[in-house]
């Protein structure tokens, strides 16, 4: 592909996945309570999850994605499902000084992962940048599996920039609290944000 194609695809898709919604929610609250662990699997969910959609713009099945609204709706609602209950665990965490915040129990690493999964294949918005933004920037009548290979490199590192980004800052953020009332304070926040971005990923 053109140079200047992959580079216009990869601005439009890091001013998409910089701008706030469900998924930056998720990663900034999470990492807010248990740092970097587990962030990576989330993003990794989220970044397949767009890779299914290239793939879905790539071989033109816009019709079959909106014929299968309902199966994606039954996604989202299984990822809304598991935001909630990682806001109920920071609800209901204690309060420990000496890590910062955290919360005792180990989320299910797979669990996460098919949550960023849920979160983007049930997403209006990722769904409207492939099948209808994408092709206004690529020709995809004329793509290739080598510029398919590409575009598919490009979500991977620039959603991992955007996404370590948030993690990072919220992870610098999280050491400024040493009260046990602090912790609680942000571990009750963020939870209440997790909830709200569980809520969005169910009525968007």
């Amino acid at each position: 592909m053109a140079v200047i194609d992959l580079l216009i695809f990869a601005a439009a898709l890091a001013l998409a996945a910089a701008s706030p919604g469900p998924s930056v929610i998720a990663i900034i609250a999470r990492t807010l309570v248990r740092g970097r662990e587990g962030a990576a699997p989330l993003v990794a969910g989220i970044v397949l999850g767009d890779m299914v959609w290239l793939a879905a713009a790539a071989l033109g099945l816009a019709a079959l994605a909106a014929a299968l609204g309902s199966l994606f709706f039954l996604v989202r609602l299984a990822a809304a499902g598991y935001l909630v209950h990682l806001a109920w665990k920071l609800w209901t965490a204690q309060a420990q000084i000496g890590e910062a915040v955290q919360i005792r129990e180990t989320d299910s690493r797979f669990g996460l992962f098919l949550t960023g999964l849920g979160m983007t294949l049930g997403n209006p918005k990722a769904m409207a940048f492939y099948l209808a933004l994408l092709p206004t920037i690529v020709d995809l009548n004329r793509l290739t599996v080598l510029g398919f290979a590409e575009l598919s490199g490009i979500i991977a590192v620039v959603l991992a920039l955007v996404f370590s980004t948030y993690v990072a800052l919220a992870h610098r953020a999280r050491h400024f609290v040493g009260s046990a009332r602090g912790v609680r304070l942000v571990n009750r926040a963020c939870g209440t944000a997790m909830a709200g971005a569980a809520v969005l990923v169910a009525t968007k």
